[in-house]
């Protein structure tokens, strides 16, 4: 993998792991100051945590586990559609998969959330419309899951998971930042929404 040919990925991947590294283990001020906080924002406080909340996270476990789904998907998707493209999704899509818990938690002054989630979700909901039919393979299920079939579980799973309460996730965000990610590539690749239908259709036919 030539991953010089995807320099706006490298350089999300590495200030992402370098700073969440650094607020986990060396100084907390650093997560602390750049979690999302819908309260203060509400109040004119604190913008630069919507974008900042997308480079910490909670723990090793989170970091890995989103950086993982980034290095999978992400220096793909970047060399398929661009950079310019590839940087504008993830920053839109980190805006646009905060804006409901903003909305829903801004009078909460208890409620903060962090982590790039949103906008993994994101990049991987607009990989799946270039390569519907390429397989996800989840370590609880030993065959691989269209991409496709694999998208409408997750999003099913995510309104479902966000009408829950008490697993402190952002289900939110998984789920707008996966509709933020098929709304913009649609939007700026004219025929993928087509391509994407043809394919599923094609496939299904053979099936039948």
């Amino acid at each position: 993998m030539d991953l010089l040919s995807a320099p706006v990925s490298i350089f999300i991947f590495v200030l992402t792991v370098g700073t969440s590294l650094y607020g986990l283990y060396g100084n907390r001020n650093v997560i602390d100051n750049l979690m999302l906080h819908p309260y203060s924002i509400n109040r004119g406080k604190k913008y630069f945590t919507i974008l900042g909340s997308g480079i910490v996270h909670a723990d090793l476990n989170h970091l890995l586990f989103n950086m993982l789904s980034f290095f999978f998907f992400a220096f793909t998707l970047e060399r398929i559609t661009g950079s310019l493209f590839f940087g504008l999704l993830y920053i839109l899509s980190l805006l646009i998969s905060d804006l409901p818990s903003i909305i829903k938690h801004k009078n909460n002054p208890d409620y903060y959330s962090l982590g790039a989630s949103g906008a993994i979700s994101a990049v991987i909901f607009s990989y799946i419309l270039f390569d519907p039919l390429t397989k996800f393979y989840l370590f609880f299920i030993p065959i691989g899951i269209p991409a496709y079939i694999f998208g409408v579980l997750y999003l099913a799973y995510c309104a479902y998971a966000a009408r829950q309460t008490g697993d402190h996730i952002n289900h939110d965000a998984h789920f707008y930042g996966a509709l933020s990610g098929l709304f913009i590539t649609i939007l700026f690749h004219k025929g993928i929404l087509s391509n994407f239908i043809q394919t599923i259709s094609t496939q299904l036919a053979l099936l039948i």
